[in-house]
């Protein structure tokens, strides 16, 4: 059962971290194949399965070596109907595989030594449609139907919270804020930004989040930045303003490049793993309520035990 949705412990402003770029480092690492990177599509086998627990445990272990909180986010980024049903899944095998997802967080944070409330269990939700490109959009009337249904499934699982991981545009981020409130459960929305440090729609990460907290009473607990790299989205929160202090997370990705240089790339690009790790404690040094810190395309574990090592002396 979910034992931390009336109190995410996050919310203190201890460190938390969360896990790299999944389907970069399934494909690319470990030889797995992710149709339309689909990752929850590995719980269809018993070898698939095996691949995701290795790899959360992976970063379980590295935030009990060393002693930070950690947010385990469900491999369902492709895990909505229309995904689902461009994979074959029926509208039932879709919920189940959802909820298996969720299962498999659960056994692993049973499998951790001391504080159980410094592990989180969030049931990730990826964009009706293509991450990079907001394409056909909704309105936030669309979108909170839409989603409703997956959310639906997290709320009757042992998911602490939701995390809308790559929102492009607001009526979808807005629609997922929506259906969350109508489950109880808390919600995080992380949007991607491009190399200008605004929205694929051209929309300033300010405007959007503004938008996002007029429309929904300021409903999600917090914000996040994903699928970006640093030098991306760092000269928009120089400003320091107090919307930016409603940004707490941050997902970036190895690679300096665009979206669309990466959609075209055929190697995976992993930057510099150290100077990663710099860049993020360059950012906590400037903005204090940053606390949970993983990363995206191209990052793995070595990534975030960077990320890890330079920022952890911030915290004390």
């Amino acid at each position: 059962m979910a034992q931390l949705r009336k109190a995410l412990p996050q919310l203190s402003g201890d460190f938390f971290l969360t896990d790299g770029g999944i389907e970069t480092t399934l494909i690319f690492l470990e030889g797995q194949q992710l149709p339309d990177f689909a990752a929850f599509h590995l719980l269809k086998t018993k070898d698939g399965e095996a691949a995701l627990r290795k790899y959360f445990r992976s970063y379980a272990g590295l935030a009990q070596r060393l002693g930070t909180g950690l947010v385990l986010e469900s491999a369902t980024w492709r895990a909505s109907s229309d995904w689902g049903t461009k994979l074959g899944y029926s509208g039932k095998e879709i919920a189940e595989a959802n909820r298996r997802a969720i299962a498999l967080l659960e056994e692993i944070r049973s499998e951790l030594k001391g504080d159980a409330k410094k592990t989180v269990v969030s049931g990730c939700l990826g964009p009706r449609g293509d991450g990079y490109n907001p394409g056909k959009t909704m309105t936030a009337e669309e979108a909170q139907a839409y989603h409703a249904s997956q959310v639906r499934v997290f709320e009757d699982s042992a998911a602490d919270m939701v995390t809308a991981i790559t929102m492009n545009y607001t009526e979808e981020a807005i629609g997922i804020a929506r259906a969350a409130e109508s489950s109880n459960m808390p919600v995080v929305i992380s949007f991607t930004v491009e190399t200008d440090g605004k929205l694929p729609t051209g929309q300033t990460l300010r405007d959007a989040i503004s938008e996002v907290e007029a429309a929904t009473s300021s409903y999600p607990s917090y914000y996040m930045i994903n699928c970006a790299h640093p030098s991306h989205f760092e000269h928009v929160l120089a400003q320091k303003a107090p919307w930016t202090r409603r940004i707490r997370g941050l997902r970036a990705n190895a690679s300096r490049k665009s979206h669309a240089e990466l959609n075209e790339s055929p190697d995976l690009d992993i930057g510099n793993p150290v100077e990663f790790g710099s860049e993020h404690a360059q950012l906590k040094k400037r903005f204090s309520d940053l606390n949970v810190m993983g990363g995206c395309c191209g990052t793995d574990l070595r990534h975030v035990e960077k990320i890890a090592t330079a920022c952890a002396p911030l915290f004390k």
